[in-house]
């Protein structure tokens, strides 16, 4: 090893795990990375500039100690490396997966700015963990004193889960309600497995499960189990379901058979992957196969959607947004990966509506233009009068966004206050809500937002609960 692994972006490009060709990739639901040598890795690691403000730490939401791994990688102290990254993020194998990197770390990375490639941080951050649970440096969750306090956390999504790890490695007793057969939220049901293999994140709810936290899955709270039933039995609460209530369309023809939900659409291609019955997939209902999609949005829901047609066979697979490429909010490296696969986007277009009577047989697309910028400084999309035309479509799939459910109605818990957005209002850094001992994470909070930030909201919600034990501890001790 060299007296001086860091600071080589001068000599060695940048240089990404190898991507499997897009012809093979269509074929199946695998990742398309492949996984860093453990040279390859060192050496990448070692293009980091251990500058004195590390902006790629700054700009990831968990404030991951990202240089000090690098330089740990890029040493040969893999171990090291690990813990050290597992400090700072429940689920780094996860993070290092699906981060839009290309907007947060990588993104801000300073020899990036310079003009020299940003250091792949994603990808070592994987092959850390990935290699971490190979050696078996991963621990299992074991307690030093169990505690008689019990929390109980409705979502077993990114922002629960990463509650219940650092809650029940503190010993305290958790158990996590879920609607879904299996946890893991979105990770499971929503992220299609060619970002994120399935068994990574199950690897993870074993992990959980082995370390003592109760799994109460199949429940829907308000109608199997009530909020309050959930409140008696539990000290504390914290509310984790994220959003998945869709945003529609107004626009004739849009309930003709053929047009889905993305949330729907995407489910029920990963219920298939994991083996199960899917009669809406079998049937045809929710089966890209043979057919003409058109993908309405611009998100990363979207580029899920639009990629996960091309692996079952789509004929034809096009993207509609109604700004440009470069106002489009979904990552711009699943755009490229999306392009490579025979996805085609077209730009500057918006639905106004749907041909086909009962059955879709094409979307009514309005071309667009960028006008004067609006309240954010973002150019706003008009309409093109008179440039209108159909595009063929036998499956139309809306990735639209997602909404909060009105969670007070639905549980019963008017004092539970909520933003004109329909969000849970929670406090910005302890996450409890008006309700005394009920805190609220993610999404519901957020609004629709990425994995990382309900991961850190989760930890810090988990450390407010703490805090307030030991506090109130530390009052009844004097």
């Amino acid at each position: 090893m060299a007296k001086q692994p860091m600071l080589k972006f001068v000599t060695v490009g940048r240089e990404m795990p190898e991507k499997r060709p897009p012809n093979l990739r269509r074929e199946d639901f695998g990742e398309i990375y492949g996984e860093y040598a453990r040279e390859k890795a060192a050496e990448q690691a070692g293009r980091c500039s251990q500058c004195g403000v590390p902006y790629c730490q700054s700009h990831c939401p968990l404030h991951n100690n990202i240089p000090d791994w690098l330089k740990l990688t890029a040493e040969g102290r893999l171990q090291e490396a690990y813990e050290l990254s597992q400090a700072t993020n429940t689920f780094p194998e996860i993070c290092g997966r699906i981060c839009p990197q290309d907007r947060l770390c990588e993104g801000n990375c300073v020899i990036e700015q310079s003009g020299h490639g940003t250091v792949t941080i994603g990808s070592v951050e994987k092959y850390i963990t990935d290699t971490a649970w190979e050696e078996g440096w991963v621990k299992p969750i074991a307690p030093s004193v169990e505690r008689p306090e019990s929390v109980g956390i409705i979502g077993a999504g990114p922002g629960g889960l990463a509650a219940a790890d650092m809650l029940r490695r503190a010993g305290l007793q958790v158990t996590v309600y879920d609607r879904y057969d299996r946890a893991g939220g979105l990770m499971v049901y929503g992220i299609p497995g060619f970002k994120l293999e399935k068994d990574v994140v199950m690897r993870r709810n074993a992990q959980l499960e082995e370390g003592g936290v109760e799994f109460v899955l199949n429940c829907n709270v308000g109608e199997d189990v009530s909020f309050d039933a959930i409140r008696g039995k539990h000290d504390f609460v914290i509310i984790a379901t994220g959003v998945y209530k869709s945003r529609d369309l107004n626009a004739p023809g849009v309930g003709a058979e053929g047009i889905v939900r993305a949330i729907d659409y995407l489910t029920a291609s990963n219920r298939k992957s994991f083996g199960d019955e899917v009669p809406e997939f079998d049937s045809g209902e929710l089966n890209a196969e043979g057919k003409r999609v058109v993908v309405i949005g611009g998100g990363d829901t979207a580029m899920d959607c639009v990629r996960t047609a091309i692996r079952q066979d789509a004929v034809s697979v096009k993207c509609l947004y109604r700004r440009d490429r470069a106002n489009m909010p979904g990552s711009q490296r699943e755009v490229a990966n999306a392009e490579e696969e025979g996805v085609e986007f077209v730009w500057l277009s918006a639905p106004k509506g749907f041909t086909g009577g009962e059955t879709v047989e094409g979307v009514m697309v309005d071309r667009m233009r960028l006008g004067a910028p609006d309240q954010t400084g973002r150019q706003s999309p008009e309409i093109i009068e008179g440039a209108e035309y159909v595009e063929g479509a036998d499956m139309v799939i809306k990735a639209l966004g997602f909404e909060p459910e009105d969670l007070p109605t639905l549980w019963g818990v008017p004092e539970l206050e909520v933003t004109r957005w329909g969000t849970i209002k929670a406090n910005f850094r302890t996450h409890e809500t008006q309700v005394e001992n009920v805190y609220a994470v993610g999404d519901i909070v957020r609004g629709a937002s990425l994995v990382v930030w309900a991961i850190r909201d989760g930890r810090e919600a988990a450390e407010a609960i703490l805090e307030k034990l030991a506090t109130a501890g530390a009052v009844a001790a004097e």
